[in-house]
């Protein structure tokens, strides 16, 4: 009996992810995607229209992943301190199967300003991040774990921003240790 389709490719799509991830849209060939996802360039091309299609579900399924991580973070009763250096950990110590960086961030750079559709995602996915950091913030505020005169909002962004930040030192090749120090410092305003 032959295997679902959509088992396929949700499997295909996880694959993809991680060659898009590790080596970026333009350096991934249609060849490297073969290699990755076991499948035969006719079937690539018979599941996704192209590898932009294939490309957009890798980048939502991602981005995906990645948020319904923070909302279960960002909903739990733990203080937000500890919440915030989980997310930072996040970047410091990324598991161990994990390419080096961020998804997100490599697309920002690379596709963002010259590909509206992928802009337009980006500029979602962001948006929707920021949100989820601003209500787990706010609600530790309420709760007086946050300065009264700190905004929610901007802390949200400081912590997004030095998230991406840290990505990006650890795609640049930077020690753990100075990875660390950076996030203690942003854990410091907490």
């Amino acid at each position: 009996m032959a295997r679902p389709r959509k088992f396929e490719e949700d499997k295909a799509i996880e694959a993809a992810m991680r060659a898009f991830w590790n080596a970026g849209y333009e350096a991934t060939s249609t060849q490297d995607l073969c290699a990755a996802t076991g499948l035969g360039r006719s079937s690539i091309y018979n599941t996704f229209a192209s590898k932009h299609d294939l490309f957009m579900r890798a980048l939502r399924h991602y981005m995906d992943v990645h948020n319904r991580s923070l909302a279960e973070l960002m909903d739990s009763d733990l203080p937000i301190k500890e919440k915030v250096k989980t997310v930072l950990w996040w970047a410091v110590e990324p598991a161990p199967d994990e390419p080096a960086g961020c998804m997100v961030v490599n697309a920002s750079i690379e596709l963002g300003p010259r590909d509206p559709e992928i802009a337009a995602l980006l500029r979602h996915d962001n948006a929707k991040r920021i949100e989820l950091l601003r209500s787990g913030i706010e609600a530790a505020r309420t709760r007086g774990e946050v300065d009264s005169g700190h905004d929610p909002l901007a802390l949200a962004r400081f912590v997004a921003a030095t998230v991406n930040g840290l990505r990006v030192m650890a795609r640049a090749g930077a020690d753990k240790q100075t990875l660390e120090s950076t996030a203690n410092v942003a854990l410091s305003v907490f």
